[in-house]
């Protein structure tokens, strides 16, 4: 199916993981429910390419990754600007790690996120050319935080923007709270495909980055069912526009992150990878004993 939903990490979910033992059996777990997920550990740090191989190995070939970039490659440790040479061996390093799931045909995209104060400006605009080429032959997603990109004078320069530096869109849905939160453009910028984001719509949350918990609370939301339904019209909107829509639910406070995305799956009609209901529960993992 052109339309693939999944969630953001698969640490987070447990109501996915009553039957699994062991930790390690998450992730093989979470591809019997979702076809796409998205990696957040390499946010906070770039991974080792064994440890991708790793997630490759227990997992089947139909679950696809979507890459979160090192928070350093998208200026979100604020400070002095890094040294070129430093910057050089933080995307090489990303692009290494990424080398075993880009040989087996299962990276969807490297999603670069930009923090809320990169605003659109000439300056910011030469980081993501540039940037862009340092991730040459690698697929990548944008996702903006700052308003100024799609306000009605620059909203239409962006895409255009996009689409010539061949950026896939990372569409987002997100509280409507200020200049830190960008609102829904259903527009692709490639044939291939786009990514579509949940954050949820905690607009009292969202801009609490100062408390201690503020992940927590930025990302507390359960959709409802009519805000689901209407996203069943968006996402066939952008259906038209790309080959394949991923869709990543990042609502993951509460727990709600599977749930929804399980309803959504519903109310599109579309089945877990086995072919079953997106609610039906799956089989057990067993586990094999070494008796040695």
């Amino acid at each position: 199916m052109p339309i693939h939903i999944g969630l953001a990490g698969w640490g987070d979910h447990d109501q996915l993981y009553i039957s699994v033992a062991k930790a390690g059996s998450k992730l093989r777990q979470y591809a019997k429910h979702f076809p796409v997920v998205e990696v957040d550990s390499t946010f906070y740090a770039i991974q080792s390419k064994e440890r991708f191989a790793k997630w490759l190995a227990d997992t089947p070939a139909s679950l696809q990754f979507v890459v979160k970039a090192y928070q350093g490659m998208t200026g979100h440790q604020r400070g002095p600007v890094l040294p070129v040479a430093e910057t050089n061996e933080m995307f090489t390093a990303f692009r290494d790690m990424l080398e075993p799931v880009i040989e087996a045909g299962r990276l969807t995209a490297a999603l670069f996120q930009y923090p809320p104060w990169f605003d659109c400006t000439q300056a910011n605009v030469r980081i993501l050319r540039e940037t862009k080429k340092r991730m040459s032959g690698i697929p990548c997603a944008l996702e903006f935080r700052h308003q100024s990109w799609f306000t009605e004078d620059y909203r239409e320069k962006t895409l255009s923007f996009m689409r010539r530096e061949q950026w896939m869109h990372s569409v987002c849905d997100e509280p409507q709270a200020g200049i830190g939160s960008i609102p829904t453009v259903l527009k692709a910028t490639d044939a291939e495909a786009t990514v579509v984001r949940f954050h949820g719509r905690n607009v009292s949350g969202w801009n609490q980055a100062s408390a201690p918990n503020w992940r927590e609370v930025r990302y507390l939301y359960r959709y409802s069912e009519e805000e689901l339904l209407e996203w069943v019209g968006m996402l066939k909107v952008l259906e038209q526009q790309s080959k394949h829509v991923y869709v990543i639910f990042n609502n993951n406070s509460g727990g709600d992150a599977a749930g929804n995305a399980k309803r959504l799956m519903e109310l599109l009609g579309l089945t877990r990878p086995d072919g079953s209901s997106p609610n039906e529960p799956p089989p057990p993992i067993v586990e094999q004993l070494d008796l040695f």
